[in-house]
């Protein structure tokens, strides 16, 4: 984060952020509060470490740390993750036009696996497949790498299927609220805007996915993949970002759980902010869990979603 980006931050989170000199101390300035939050999301240092370098006590660490993260939340959140609209709809659609080839896209979307340390109660429930405890982050993203809708705190055993199921998305799209009914007629089909998941979600039309590898498909179908692997990949690379960015979320969160997702509402917000301000990415080092991706989703196969996919298989392989 450069420092005109850190400057912005606090000048946001001010009126949030200050406090009323007393005549027993002087308070702790908005800059030196934001720079705790800052340094503990980038690096997930322990609280000792950061009360030796900013000159504090451990306690008052801890207690910026979730204020600054809920400052965040509350007062950027709202303005930097949001699900585009209008023009803005129509720039992400584009967007994954020209950069992929990929027609009436508004998004994709995947989850997360944020490791954190076991809770004491129902800690059974956040053991992941992997064997690791952890919480689910469900995010969609635009062209650009932005966060435009989170939903997080599910344990991490539950299938992203049933994440999506419960989340605001999905009541939107199941509501034909998501994205507004523009179609484009492609080879014949009406073709609405879509997101883009992987194996796991089901199929549904505003929902897209690849077709599942059983070992029989045609080339075409497995183009088509390609294709959809290649814009999905958006989603993928911007939780690789994320984590880059704010190690905190690659590492071990040893917080509460119930304090798990405003600290990842408040990394993704700072992601979009430097993603929005032209913050540099530099790739750190270290690996970043990865979760295999499940199976087939639950729930029936719509007929129409099918016939979208058809029509876009037959598109690319047009284009071939």
């Amino acid at each position: 984060m450069t420092r005109s980006t850190f400057d912005y931050v606090c000048e946001r989170l001010r009126l949030t952020l200050s406090r009323e000199e007393t005549c027993l101390r002087r308070p702790i300035t908005v800059q030196k509060r934001v720079g705790v939050g800052v340094y503990w999301l980038a690096t997930g240092a322990c609280y000792r470490t950061i009360a030796n370098l900013f000159g504090i006590a451990k306690s008052t660490v801890c207690s910026i740390v979730h204020e600054f993260c809920e400052a965040v939340r509350r007062v950027l959140m709202p303005h930097y993750i949001k699900l585009p609209k209008g023009d803005d709809l129509q720039e992400v659609i584009e967007g994954f036009q020209q950069r992929w080839g990929f027609p009436q896209c508004g998004g994709a979307i995947d989850g997360s696996h944020i490791p954190i340390i076991a809770p004491e109660d129902n800690h059974a429930e956040y053991f992941n497949r992997k064997g690791w405890h952890s919480v689910l982050l469900q995010g969609v993203v635009d062209h650009r790498f932005c966060f435009t809708n989170i939903y997080a705190g599910w344990p991490g055993s539950v299938h992203d299927a049933r994440v999506l199921r419960n989340s605001h998305v999905y009541s939107l799209a199941e509501r034909g609220e998501l994205f507004p009914p523009d179609t484009e007629e492609i080879m014949g089909v009406q073709v609405p805007i879509m997101l883009l998941g992987d194996p796991a979600y089901p199929l549904r039309s505003w929902l897209l996915k690849g077709y599942c590898d059983t070992g029989t498909l045609t080339a075409e179908q497995k183009y088509f993949n390609e294709r959809h692997s290649r814009a999905r990949m958006t989603v993928e690379c911007a939780f690789g970002r994320l984590k880059g960015r704010w190690r905190c979320l690659a590492k071990r969160l040893d917080v509460d759980v119930s304090l798990v997702p405003t600290i990842i509402s408040a990394c993704c917000t700072l992601h979009n902010v430097c993603e929005m301000h032209g913050e540099n990415y530099e790739e750190a080092g270290g690996t970043v869990p990865h979760v295999e991706r499940w199976a087939e989703g639950g729930g029936f196969v719509d007929v129409q979603p099918s016939r979208i996919r058809e029509a876009l298989t037959q598109l690319f392989l047009s284009q071939r």
